[in-house]
């Protein structure tokens, strides 16, 4: 639908972690009423009927996607299939149910417990200040094919982490965040994708007292980022009380050892 630049202004200003359901309230109410463009008139609109009936938009969770499907070329590791199991997870948890019980007066956004996929380490979606973040990784491996020494992969690399050596271009580990553009650029597949997956953040938040998250080792696969997601849930229901979010409740000891053991400390410090 189109937008007139004052609305498109207007809903600029909306938080960014819920700007995405307002533009699409908006358009959905712009619709119902008949009206071809959104105007300033219909943004402050349901602007309105937004802040009064608040409560009523709550979910218990939020879940963000980048758009990665939608074409990006800097995808590292596909999400389609991923999300969808994330949100059921997410439904089956009942986070609504469990907030509606624990928090005192009313719900606002948040309450929410906070869950993004970004399909590549640009991370157009925020994942370093969500509850939960996870990122497309794809990490180079080398094969037999001979390298021409065309220095694509070299040029290709933001973090300049790939070297040429005297066969195959070499790849510093400290320094790559597999992102798979050398990958990408390799004319003669010296470099194919190897490890392919997801990168996890656990802990990061906006707010008062800001947070970023913190990396798990290593790159999962999809079954992994889901029992990573439930754990963290149970983790979360377990402790959260009067809103209190996952970057609050999780130390940097607990993310350690979760990375080191696949368990959160139980409440006395031990693995649970």
């Amino acid at each position: 639908m189109q937008w007139t630049p004052e609305a498109e202004k207007a809903v600029r200003k909306v938080p960014f972690f819920v700007r995405k359901r307002v533009r699409v309230r908006v358009e959905k109410e712009a619709a119902a009423e008949g009206k071809p463009v959104v105007t300033l008139a219909e943004v402050k609109a349901t602007q309105r009927r937004y802040l009064n009936n608040m409560e009523a938009e709550i979910r218990g969770f939020q879940l963000d996607s980048c758009f990665g499907p939608n074409g990006c070329p800097n995808r590292a590791a596909p999400s389609e299939s991923i999300v969808p199991r994330i949100q059921a997870l997410l439904e089956e948890a009942d986070l609504l149910g469990f907030l509606k019980q624990t928090v005192s007066g009313k719900l606002r956004f948040h309450h929410e417990l906070r869950v993004t996929v970004a399909d590549c380490p640009n991370a157009c979606s925020q994942p370093q200040i969500k509850d939960i973040g996870i990122i497309g990784a794809c990490r180079p491996a080398t094969t037999d094919n001979a390298c021409t020494q065309c220095e694509a992969c070299v040029e290709a690399c933001p973090e300049a982490a790939v070297e040429l050596g005297d066969a195959v271009p070499v790849i510093d580990g400290a320094r790559c965040i597999a992102c798979g553009k050398c990958v990408a650029a390799c004319p003669t597949e010296t470099l194919v994708a190897g490890q392919t997956g997801y990168r996890v953040q656990l802990g990061g938040k906006l707010g008062r007292h800001p947070r970023l998250a913190t990396e798990l080792p290593g790159i999962h696969d999809e079954d992994g980022v889901v029992r990573i997601v439930r754990d963290c849930i149970t983790f979360y229901k377990a402790r959260s009380r009067n809103g209190r979010r996952l970057a609050e409740l999780l130390s940097a000891a607990d993310i350690e050892t979760y990375g080191r053991t696949g368990e959160f400390p139980g409440p006395g410090g031990e693995a649970s």
